[in-house]
C-alpha cells in the first residue's frame, strides 16, 4: 500500500511518474473519443481496430529485425499497428457500404481474420533466434513495468495530441453522432467526420497498446463513456465526465502497476474503470439504481397516501396494510384506524383537488400538463391561485345546479 501511495503522489521515480501522466492522458483521450463512438452506436468498430493491430505489430517487428534494428522499438511497432488497424477499418467501411452485409458482420469477419493472422505471426516470431522477441506478448494485456523513458515520452506526447484533436473536432462529431442527416444539410461532411472519429479511435488504440494492451483497449474506449452517461444528459458534460473517468482509471492503474509490477497494467486499469462504472450505476443521482429505487418507493408511497386520503374522505374502509402504514407515518390516522384532525383536513383537500382536476380536464383540454395529470401532482404546481379560485367557483355552480 505504501508503494501504491508513493506512485500516486509521483514519488516512485521520474520514469514511473511519466508513465502515470502518459496513462492519464491516454485515459482522457480514450474516454472522450469513446463517447462519440458510443453515441454513434459504433462501439464494435473500436474492437475491430484493437484486434487488427496484432498483425501490424508482428510484421513491424519482423521488418525491423530483418533490417538489423531493434524489433521492440516502440515507435516502429506503433507505426505497424496503426497501418494494419487502418487497413482493417477501411475494409470494414468498404464491406458495409459495398455489400449487403451489416456493419457488425463486417466487423466480425475483419476482426477474426486479422487477429487470427496476428496469432500465426506471433507464433512464427517465437521461433526466431534474433530480435529480442521476449515480452512482445505484453502488447496483448499491457505492461508498464520496465518501460523505457523514450517510450513513456512517446505515449505521453501521443496522448496529448489525441486529446487536442478531440477538442478541435468535438462539435462536428457531436452533430454527426445525434443527427447525421441534419449535419449533412448544414454543410458538415458526415463521411469525413466519421473517418476522423475512426482516426481518433485508431490513435487511441495504437498509443494504448503498451499501457492497456490490444485486448483491453476497447474497454478504455467504452466503459468511461457508459459510466458517464449515468450522470448527465448534456453532451459536453458527458465528454468531460468520460474523460475524467478515463484519466483517473489510467493514472490509478499505472500507479498500481508501478507498485505491483507483476500485475498486468491493462487489467488493473480496466478493473478500476469498471469500479467507477459500478459506482455510477449505483449512485448516479438521476439514472442510478439507488435513485431509481428511491423514486419507485416514493411513487408507491404517494399513490397509497392519495388513495388512503380519498378513502378517509369518502368514509370507505381501508384494508390495504401498506396504505394504513403510510397514513400512520404521516400522522393522518391513529393506531386504531381513526382519522386525526390533520388527516381529516388532508382528506378533505384531496377530495376537493379531485373535483378541481375533474373540472380542469374539461375546461383546459388544450393544456398538456392537465392532459398528463397522474393524480399525484399538487394542483398548486400547475395552476395559479386565481385559476384555482375559478375552478372552485365552477365546482360551486355545479353543486348548486345539482341541488
Amino acid at each position: 500500500m505504501e508503494g501504491f501511495l508513493s506512485a500516486l503522489l509521483l514519488q516512485s521515480g521520474y520514469n514511473a511518474a511519466l508513465v502515470g501522466i502518459g496513462a492519464a492522458l491516454l485515459g482522457i483521450a480514450a474516454g472522450g473519443t469513446g463517447t462519440f463512438i458510443f453515441l454513434r452506436k459504433r462501439s464494435l468498430v473500436s474492437d475491430a481496430a484493437a484486434h487488427a493491430t496484432l498483425p501490424g505489430i508482428c510484421l513491424a517487428f519482423m521488418a525491423m529485425v530483418a533490417f538489423g534494428g531493434d524489433g521492440r522499438n516502440l515507435t516502429g511497432l506503433m507505426i505497424g499497428s496503426a497501418a494494419s488497424a487502418a487497413v482493417a477499418l477501411v475494409l470494414v467501411d468498404w464491406i458495409s457500404r459495398e455489400t449487403r452485409l451489416p456493419e457488425d458482420a463486417a466487423i466480425g469477419a475483419v476482426l477474426s481474420v486479422f487477429f487470427g493472422f496476428g496469432i500465426v505471426l506471433m507464433t512464427v516470431i517465437q521461433t526466431m533466434t534474433s530480435g529480442r522477441q521476449a515480452g512482445l506478448e505484453s502488447f496483448l494485456l499491457g505492461s508498464t513495468a520496465g518501460m523505457l523513458f523514450n517510450e513513456a515520452v512517446t505515449i505521453a506526447i501521443a496522448g496529448a495530441v489525441a486529446g487536442l484533436l478531440l477538442l478541435l473536432l468535438h462539435r462536428r462529431m457531436t452533430l454527426v453522432a445525434f443527427d447525421p442527416e441534419f449535419a449533412a444539410t448544414t454543410g458538415v461532411d458526415v463521411r469525413s467526420t466519421d473517418l476522423a472519429t475512426m482516426g481518433l479511435v485508431l490513435v487511441v488504440t495504437v498509443i494504448g497498446l503498451k499501457v492497456v494492451g490490444l485486448v483491453l483497449i476497447v474497454a478504455m474506449l467504452i466503459i468511461p463513456a457508459v459510466a458517464a452517461r449515468f450522470w448527465t444528459e448534456r453532451v459536453d458534460r458527458l465528454v468531460a465526465i468520460a474523460a475524467v473517468i478515463g484519466g483517473v482509471s489510467g493514472y490509478t492503474g499505472a500507479a498500481a502497476s508501478a507498485a505491483y509490477p507483476n500485475v498486468p497494467t491493462g487489467a488493473i486499469i480496466v478493473l478500476i474503470s469498471f469500479g467507477l462504472f459500478a459506482v455510477s450505476l449505483a449512485f448516479a443521482p438521476v439514472r442510478g439504481v439507488v435513485a431509481s429505487l428511491y423514486r419507485h418507493v416514493r411513487f408507491q408511497r404517494q399513490v397509497h397516501l392519495r388513495q388512503g386520503l380519498l378513502a378517509v374522505a369518502r368514509g370507505e374502509p381501508i384494508f390495504d396494510g401498506l396504505t394504513l402504514k403510510v397514513l400512520r407515518f404521516f400522522g393522518h390516522i391513529r393506531a386504531d384506524g381513526v382519522a386525526t384532525l390533520s388527516g381529516r383536513a388532508a382528506a378533505a383537500k384531496a377530495l376537493r383537488d379531485e373535483a378541481r382536476w375533474e373540472v380542469a380536464r374539461e375546461t383546459h383540454q388544450e393544456d398538456m400538463s392537465v392532459a398528463r395529470f397522474d393524480g399525484l401532482t399538487a394542483i398548486e404546481k400547475v395552476f395559479t391561485p386565481d385559476e384555482i379560485a375559478e375552478l372552485d367557483r365552477r365546482i360551486g355552480d355545479r353543486i348548486g345546479v345539482v341541488a
